[in-house]
């Protein structure tokens, strides 16, 4: 099958596209009554340095994700963190936001990029390599694998190899892999090891009683692991 050719990634994206390293924060699923302890454990989770936020709650109304969109961007403006908004081009656009995040349901990649020429793209790839060749031809800069690990949050979820995240990484040298589903404390190092820029987690951070420990925690992980990738790719 032949493929449609990249679109190219401006210097712009590409410099935001650098900062997506490390942990990669979802906010969890709730309702609107829950909102001021989320964004507590937010604040605490940002203070340590966390590069990128997505805000996402599948339960929400329309009205609770734009009041809670904005919310979750202040704290993230006040971390100096990116803020990305989940399945929603028309919020994205709205809030001006440095990205948004499509999974199979959401808005084509392509008609996203077209509206939003200069913020970051992501687009889940779950299993499949040939999915990620399709949205970087429409101008993904974000591909993300996964369930790597059995995920509480979707449990049925189809299962990413760590395999895949040594391909992509190889195959797409111009996009930031981020590995999602079931990572923890405990096997985060294996995901920055295998080639992931980032990992994305939701409960390692917001079920836990003390969000900036764990999201510390987190961090130092994921760097283990990234030092051992560096020193593979070094004497390889």
């Amino acid at each position: 099958m032949t493929m449609t050719a990249p679109i190219p990634i401006s210097t712009e994206r590409a410099a935001l596209a650098r900062r997506v390293s490390g942990v990669y924060l979802l906010t969890p699923d709730g309702d609107a009554t829950g909102i001021d302890s989320m964004l507590l454990r937010l604040r605490s989770a940002l203070a340590t340095h966390i590069a990128v936020v997505q805000y996402r709650n599948k339960l929400a109304s329309t009205a609770q994700r734009r009041r809670e969109a904005r919310m979750v961007q202040a704290v993230a403006r006040e971390h100096g963190a990116l803020f990305v908004v989940n399945d929603d081009v028309d919020l994205a656009l709205e809030l001006q936001a440095d990205g948004v995040h499509l999974g199979r349901d959401d808005d084509a990649a392509a008609a996203a990029r077209a509206r939003l020429p200069h913020a970051l793209l992501g687009v889940s790839c779950y299993n499949e390599i040939n999915r990620a060749r399709r949205a970087v031809a429409a101008g993904a800069d974000i591909l993300a694998f996964g369930s790597v690990f059995a995920s509480a949050t979707k449990p049925a979820a189809v299962r990413a190899p760590l395999a895949l995240l040594r391909q992509a990484r190889s195959d797409f040298p111009h996009q930031r892999i981020v590995a999602i589903g079931g990572i923890n404390a405990l096997n985060i190092a294996m995901v920055s090891a295998a080639g992931a820029h980032a990992a994305a987690v939701i409960g390692a951070v917001f079920d836990t009683p003390d969000a900036a420990a764990a999201a510390k925690c987190l961090q130092e992980g994921f760097n283990q692991g990234l030092a051992q990738h560096e020193s593979q790719r070094t004497t390889v």
